[in-house]
């Protein structure tokens, strides 16, 4: 990359990320080598395009209007080499936000396929429960898990999965099984990621809904967490299937109170607004679109997934939602 390029996206990273260190991170540099080269873009275009405070790195007016048209022409840039060397020859990086439970039990095993059509390409998983600014960490695009808000962010639905309760044999010995919803104000309670501040478990039985109140004695912030609480034997969980089906197999707990219907967990694939997917995002969420779905067509009319949706416009929330 020449020494113009490399400024303009060593730009686009301090201005998305609020951060000369954070971009000379991603970029292998230090920070002052990023802080010498936003100089030389400043005098080579005569005008201030950066202003810091002892927080952050933020554009002036002048350097938003070069960001929008920076991004656009690093892109195209990117586009056009990947179309010189082939689509089935991209390379560079791929950063993926997403989940670390759907993550590992649903995306890892399909890369090693990935990787045999793209042999050039790498990618970032950048596994948190967290939900962060996707612009700001420099991601491509990310995996969010649960119904999202309205938002300007565009998202692709992936496929669904059912939500379940679950609790391990020795827990079940010790207090018994519950026959209904209302048997829970009994029981320890596990909470998740799916629950925060909500108080109320509802569940479909016989065509009627039923809702309880619950207070759980745990709470996991990651999904991961819920499993493991359960097959402890600390309490019951609500569990989707992607995250339980493991200890499921292993008989290390078991599904009850199987005669209710629980919500659909669905996942998305998501996009950060302001700027175009790169070909290396729009064909890894196309690849894992048409991966799910065959999986989906393996299990047939399984109830646990539903096959994946066609393209729908949803978007990415402000604030953490549930991870399965």
């Amino acid at each position: 990359m020449n020494d113009r390029l490399q400024q303009l996206a060593l730009f686009v990273r301090v201005v998305e990320s609020g951060s000369f260190s954070k971009a000379a991170r991603e970029f292998g540099l230090s920070q002052p080598s990023v802080s010498r080269a936003m100089a030389a873009l400043e005098r080579r275009l005569t005008v201030k395009l950066l202003v810091r405070t002892t927080r952050q790195v933020s554009a002036t007016d002048a350097g938003e209007a070069l960001l929008a048209r920076a991004r656009d022409a690093l892109l195209a840039i990117d586009d056009a080499e990947s179309a010189a060397r082939g689509a089935d020859r991209l390379s560079g990086v791929l950063r993926v936000a997403l989940p670390p439970g759907y993550g590992a039990w649903r995306i890892v095993p399909l890369l090693p396929a990935f990787f045999a059509r793209h042999p050039l390409l790498k990618i970032d998983l950048m596994m948190s429960d967290r939900y962060e600014n996707l612009i700001a960490e420099g991601a491509d695009l990310a995996l969010r898990i649960g119904d999202l808000p309205d938002s300007s962010f565009v998202a692709r639905k992936l496929e669904s999965a059912r939500r379940l309760f679950i609790a391990a044999p020795s827990y079940l010995a010790r207090r018994g099984a519950p026959a209904s919803l209302a048997d829970l104000a009994r029981h320890d309670l596990i909470g998740g990621p799916a629950d925060p501040g909500d108080e109320t478990w509802v569940g479909r039985r016989n065509g009627r809904i039923e809702r309880q109140a619950v207070s759980p004695r745990i709470y996991s912030r990651s999904a991961a967490g819920v499993v493991a609480c359960a097959v402890a034997g600390l309490g019951v969980a609500s569990a989707s299937s992607w995250m339980c089906a493991d200890a499921l197999a292993s008989g290390e707990v078991v599904e009850i109170l199987t005669d209710y219907a629980l919500d659909l967990v669905p996942a998305y694939v998501v996009f950060p607004a302001g700027r175009r997917p790169s070909q290396r995002a729009r064909a890894f969420s196309d690849y894992l679109e048409q991966a799910l779905a065959a999986i989906g067509e393996e299990k047939g009319s399984s109830a646990d997934l539903e096959k994946p949706a066609s393209r729908s416009s949803r978007s990415l929330p402000p604030h953490p939602l549930r991870n399965a």
